[in-house]
């Protein structure tokens, strides 16, 4: 998820009724074109609407509730407006006429403070929670290490980043040169060389703040699925939930690695084979290890199903560069489930899940 990002799809299964949750994680137009789907037994017949606008990825926003059309715009248009407005807070390439957001911030580091709006003040905060909750392994200030291996994948001809260049960038990846200022809702970076990247927050944070506002609504029986982060709003008419596939790493285009009932909540997976490069056969992913400073290859994908779609989208990239052991005594601590795929293929998951896997 940086943009160690995903860029992630769901697909859903008109027969089966399957979401296929596929992992990694970062405008074009904001017109939207119908994305139709059907359900089953008693429940209303599905509907959605897919945008290529929010955090380079595709995005689609689906009704199960059996709206009235006046409803399906005025809620579909609601999720889209508050995923636009964090896409252009959280935008690290682009700034925005009349907004101050992370580039803005970025561009000013070491240099002076930036006045930038509460949300952002609010989403910074949070960003630091988790980087303590996490042991520092959810760092938003990975910036200056992160440029350098998207710039080493993008590139015409992909290459691995020298290890001195790389050691001397981290250097300058501390969350202590990062001062928010909620009084006077200003932000400065200290260190000229840091740099914020929120791929591994962003995308979530926003999808769950889009949720928020629907549920606010009193929308229930939504989905959304902002380029793989899902965020299920309530369940199906029925009282059901939707059977989530999670994608089998080794064979992504293939029989699904396990599935899950859902409702209520959201699932996020992150994973090696979505953005990544291959040098001499050796494949490294965009998620990076802040103690290696190279691509995390403990795990295939690792899947975390809670209500928050900002910490599911946190601690899937937090987990992948953790031992196994240690990501389940955080998961524990965090009160989330998590799906572990290893590259051997071999599948683990927290206890909480047992009764929710589809067999």
């Amino acid at each position: 998820m940086n943009k160690r990002m995903v860029s992630s799809i769901v697909i859903l299964m008109a027969v089966l009724g399957v979401f296929s949750i596929i992992g990694c994680k970062k405008t074009a137009s904001e017109n939207s074109s119908e994305a139709v789907s059907t359900s089953v037994k008693e429940n209303p017949k599905g509907r959605g609407k897919v945008y290529y606008t929010f955090f380079d990825t595709v995005t689609y926003v689906y009704s199960y509730a059996g709206d009235s059309d006046e409803d399906f715009e005025k809620y579909t248009n609601l999720a889209s407006d508050v995923l636009y407005e964090y896409h252009k807070l959280f935008d690290i390439y682009y700034e925005y006429s009349g907004m101050n957001n992370l580039r803005t911030i970025n561009l000013n580091a070491g240099k002076k403070s930036v006045k930038v709006d509460k949300k952002l003040i609010e989403f910074l905060l949070y960003a630091k929670e988790l980087y303590y909750q996490t042991s520092s392994e959810m760092n938003i200030m990975m910036g200056s290490v992160l440029s350098i291996w998207h710039d080493a994948r993008v590139s015409e001809k992909p290459y691995i980043p020298d290890m001195d260049v790389l050691k001397e960038a981290a250097k300058h990846i501390s969350f202590e040169s990062l001062v928010i200022d909620e009084k006077n809702s200003t932000v400065y970076i200290a260190d000229p060389k840091a740099s914020i990247d929120v791929g591994a927050l962003g995308k979530g944070y926003a999808t769950e703040k889009a949720a928020k506002a629907l549920e606010a609504e009193g929308v229930t029986s939504y989905v959304l699925n902002v380029g793989g982060n899902i965020r299920i709003i309530g369940t199906k008419v029925d009282g059901s939930g939707w059977t989530t596939g999670i994608r089998n790493p080794l064979n992504p285009d293939g029989e699904f690695a396990t599935k899950v009932n859902l409702a209520n909540c959201s699932c996020v997976t992150s994973g090696t084979y979505e953005r990544f490069f291959t040098i001499n056969g050796v494949r490294y992913s965009h998620i990076i290890d802040k103690d290696t400073l190279f691509p995390a290859s403990q795990f295939s994908s690792v899947s975390v199903i809670t209500k928050d779609s900002g910490l599911a989208d946190a601690l899937s990239t937090a987990l992948f560069c953790m031992s196994y052991e240690e990501g389940l005594a955080l998961a524990k601590k965090m009160g989330v489930q998590c799906i572990w795929i290893f590259p051997d293929g071999k599948i683990k998951y927290t206890d909480g899940l047992k009764d929710k896997l589809v067999r």
